[in-house]
């Protein structure tokens, strides 16, 4: 399998009308694009929402160990309750949905700052993007990784797409799914989601049923299951890389 660390799929985009940049802290590595180089600008708020993330689960462990969904705690932070939400909608623990979560806040903030942000925190995105674009899928081993991408129309509305496995990265899965790529307007929900889809898909024959049941989540715009030679998609459109 190919080195996950390397992030080797962030050096196959480059535009001249974007700056493109990373900051990290501690787990957190994120690659972004905006108008111009906001470097300090995005290191300040990934700062920012991992001290509140950390505190947090110092307070109450549960959210960070618990596979379930957790009540609402009017007390939390945005980042908190966006994360709690999103797990009661999929059915998953709200750290399912945390690297979305960095994504989506990061990059709102940075909106501020910028016309067009991009922000993919480990194969997950917040999008916010005005112009066409086509997002690569790596899927493993499977032999359409790397061969099929997912196509955006321009939007003033951000968006995210976020992925979830069983066979790549350090993300925790029941399934068995090369990838589990979800599209709604919110990166938070993309990512729980995600990370549903991808524990229900077993075998071939859970796709079907699974796309399905993804359909009714209100907010989704599109799913795309992939397990080995076999490909599940609604409500996206797929192009050949």
């Amino acid at each position: 399998m190919v080195d996950y660390q390397k992030r080797f799929y962030r050096s196959r985009t480059s535009s001249p009308e974007w700056a493109s940049f990373t900051v990290q802290v501690k787990e957190s590595d994120l690659w972004l694009r905006a108008r111009k180089d906001l470097t300090s600008e995005a290191y300040e708020r990934l700062y920012y929402y991992r001290h509140q993330l950390e505190t947090y689960i110092r307070l109450f462990l549960n959210f960070k160990e618990s596979l379930q969904p957790l009540p609402d705690d009017p007390l939390a932070p945005a980042i908190i309750r966006a994360m709690l939400e999103a797990g009661r909608m999929a059915g998953v623990g709200p750290m399912a949905s945390v690297a979305g979560a960095v994504a989506q806040f990061v990059g709102q903030d940075l909106m501020a700052y910028s016309p067009e942000v991009i922000v993919e925190n480990g194969g997950d995105l917040f999008i916010h993007c005005r112009e066409p674009l086509t997002v690569g899928i790596f899927a493993g081993a499977s032999p359409v990784s790397g061969r099929i991408g997912i196509h955006l129309s321009p939007s003033d509305d951000p968006r995210g797409l976020c992925t979830s496995s069983a066979t790549v990265g350090p993300s925790l899965s029941f399934g068995k799914t090369d990838a589990a790529t979800i599209l709604s307007p919110s990166a938070v929900l993309s990512d729980a989601l995600a990370s549903a889809v991808g524990n229900r898909v077993h075998t071939p024959a859970d796709i079907q049923p699974t796309l399905d049941w993804a359909q009714q989540i209100p907010g989704v715009e599109g799913v795309l299951i992939i397990m080995g030679d076999q490909v599940g998609v609604w409500g996206m459109e797929l192009v050949a890389l």
